[in-house]
């Protein structure tokens, strides 16, 4: 495994986080894996260098932050860690039960430190922003979890780079703790940071640890160009509907690199994310131990500059595939949302 920082932190991380927003209930999501599964992604992951994981106190209404903690606190140590999880989704059905205000926010973080079973969070991420809330107030009481020791690095998921540049000003203005990292969507089909997020986290020294770094499978040819799923998580993919035919270019030039090179289509996706400016760590999805080898291989795998090319010159731009991507992930991901266990 091969290590960085997050960001201009000190915080060392490697290229790879495991999201355990696969690992969970079977209510939640079909494709979901349950402990006994999920276990030996934990372990292997583990024994192969991977120290940085990624929950979210909504995954499975709380039950990924309740196995990530308990397969953590057994095979790993605490202090060789980095533990992440984010804030902001549907937790309960009150009227307080999600959003960045106050209140939520400092009872979500006890509650997450709790499922998780640890005394901090590595890394505390807004989920999505939350416009009902003054940006002040999210980020004044996101800066007092990590001035009260609960805490120790802030990130946000799914910003504008408005929203970031602003948030990023504030915090300087107030002596606020700033965010570090920056959770998108960001792989070869869906490009549209590199226009402003992206050159706006490398000025600034944000790391890059995107979502969906293989569009949930896609980039792997598990949906033939008709549309028809070929595997069980296509079935529920939120953008189904949105791929296009340079999509499907896109799928079939990754294919046509990894069979020159007698990998897996997901190692070329991967290898490309890891070698883009500012990219920290993608988070990649795992519900086979197959999934885990080719991220590995990924970290070592170098594109030539032609390849790179042949894969960026089909990507053609998707302006106004962003309020779709985060109004269908959110709706995905809020499915079925009750009360998270405390």
């Amino acid at each position: 495994m091969k290590y960085t920082k997050l960001g201009r932190t000190g915080l060392t991380v490697s290229r790879l986080c495991l999201g355990c927003g696969s690992y969970g209930s079977r209510e939640w999501q079909p494709w979901v894996l349950e402990e006994q599964e999920a276990r030996e992604h934990y372990a292997y992951a583990l024994e192969n260098g991977i120290n940085f994981f990624d929950t979210a106190d909504m995954y499975s209404n709380g039950v990924s932050e309740q196995i990530t903690g308990r397969c953590l606190r057994e095979m790993g140590k605490r202090d060789e860690l980095v533990i992440a999880t984010k804030v902001g989704g549907t937790i309960s059905n009150g009227p307080n039960g999600s959003g960045l205000s106050r209140k939520h926010i400092l009872e979500a973080c006890d509650a997450s430190l709790r499922r998780l079973g640890t005394d901090y969070i590595d890394l505390y991420q807004i989920h999505n922003w939350d416009h009902s809330t003054p940006i002040e107030e999210t980020l004044e009481a996101l800066d007092s979890v990590v001035r009260a020791g609960k805490v120790r690095y802030l990130g946000v998921s799914n910003t504008s780079a408005w929203m970031l540049a602003k948030a990023l000003f504030l915090a300087r203005e107030h002596g606020w703790h700033r965010f570090v990292s920056v959770q998108n969507h960001y792989n070869l089909i869906y490009r549209e940071d590199e226009r402003e997020v992206i050159p706006l986290c490398v000025d600034q020294g944000v790391g890059l640890i995107p979502w969906r770094p293989l569009a949930r499978g896609f980039l792997t040819s598990n949906r033939d160009r008709s549309g028809k799923a070929l595997r069980l998580r296509a079935e529920s993919d939120p953008l189904a509907q949105s791929y296009r035919p340079d999509d499907y270019d896109m799928v079939e030039m990754v294919a046509k690199i990894a069979a020159a090179h007698n990998v897996g289509p997901a190692v070329v996706a991967l290898a490309w994310l890891l070698q883009t400016p500012g990219m920290t760590a993608p988070i990649i999805g795992a519900t086979k131990k197959s999934h885990i080898d080719d991220a590995l291989k990924a970290v070592d795998f170098q594109l030539s500059s032609e390849e790179v090319a042949a894969l960026e010159d089909i990507y053609q731009p998707h302006p106004d595939a962003m309020e779709l991507i985060h109004r269908n992930a959110m709706k995905h991901l809020n499915r079925g949302a009750g009360a998270a266990p405390r």
